[in-house]
């Protein structure tokens, strides 16, 4: 996959087919769109383009901070493994919040990304204040050239699939509904850095600590059940999601993981965690001996929801 980032001066010769939006958690409404796509590429032989900006427009908008399900480099990643073959991140500012939808579709979406056809929800949405939408596509398809495909949302129960449906699960704790709408675990990708070795030291079991972005969207501080994808191998896990309370000293918001049948030194590798079952609230302990004594549970808990879902461990790329 090709990632265009950092730049508006672009060009993609080949006939592309195209799909727009911020595309934060490749929900089960997300990946409806890339399988039309993936279907009208195999039809056509047209490469595969998604276009999203390299930040959310609402935080220059609105000024305000924003968080996301997935960060740019975790979405990377997300759109590799559907195989999109061009992923443009064009860069976000006032000029670009104030241009017009019909110079978005004609500038960007015919002149530098060669759509052939664009697919699209029916409440998508661009140009100044989110002005163009289905109906400006269909018009300017008979102009330009292009074939307009408007994909029904997905729902669940009635409400439309969206990140903010998913945002709202994971505040809550509920991951596996989170998951549910994702159409797959929640994930947080991350390089493995090294913490303060009480796990392997003093508690007796090693971790792989990830320090995720502050603008990662994060479910309540707590402990999971997790699966950890390392070099195209699944483990299971014990998942720490916090500021390791019973330990003495001020921490930043960490992922710290036991992995499940893995003693490999994983410090500057990149791993995957994905986070399947909410078990328990982080708590602080009155020493390390009872924070040990608890994590036993917790790794006989995870070991009994593997015992009961075997398959979740089945190895290699998804």
């Amino acid at each position: 996959m090709q990632t265009i980032t950092g730049t508006r001066e672009f060009h993609i010769e080949e006939p592309t087919v195209v799909t727009i939006g911020k595309f934060d958690g490749r929900h089960k409404g997300h990946q409806k769109l890339l399988r039309q796509m993936l279907d009208i590429r195999k039809q056509y032989g047209y490469r595969l383009a998604v276009f999203t900006f390299d930040m959310a427009p609402a935080r220059v908008v609105s000024g305000k901070a924003q968080t996301v399900i997935t960060t740019n480099q975790e979405r990377r990643n997300n759109m590799a493994k559907m195989g999109v073959d061009y992923l443009v991140e064009y860069p976000f500012d006032q000029s670009v919040a104030h241009m017009s939808p019909e110079d978005f579709v004609v500038k960007i979406l015919v002149g530098q990304m060669h759509a052939k056809a664009v697919v699209a929800g029916p409440d998508c949405s661009f140009g100044y204040k989110g002005a163009g939408g289905v109906e400006l596509l269909r018009r300017l398809s008979l102009e330009y050239g292009y074939q307009p495909v408007i994909i029904e949302k997905e729902q669940d129960d009635h409400r439309d699939i969206s990140s903010t449906y998913v945002r709202e699960e994971l505040d809550r704790g509920n991951i596996e509904k989170a998951n549910e709408l994702l159409g797959e675990p929640y994930a947080i990708h991350g390089i493995v850095v090294h913490g303060n070795h009480i796990g392997g030291s003093v508690l007796g079991f090693p971790t792989a600590n990830i320090l995720p972005p502050p603008e990662k969207h994060l479910p309540p501080f707590g402990v999971y059940v997790s699966r950890v994808l390392v070099e195209d191998r699944y483990y299971g896990g014990v998942t720490n999601i916090g500021r390791k309370p019973t330990i003495e000293g001020e921490y930043p918001v960490g992922v710290e993981t036991f992995i499940m049948g893995l003693e490999e030194d994983l410090y500057g590798k990149n791993i995957e965690v994905q986070l399947l079952n909410f078990e328990r609230p982080e708590q602080k302990f009155g020493s390390l001996e009872e924070l040990k004594a608890r994590i036993e549970l917790d790794k006989e808990y995870a070991a009994g929801y593997f015992g009961r879902a075997p398959e979740l461990l089945i190895n290699g790329k998804e």
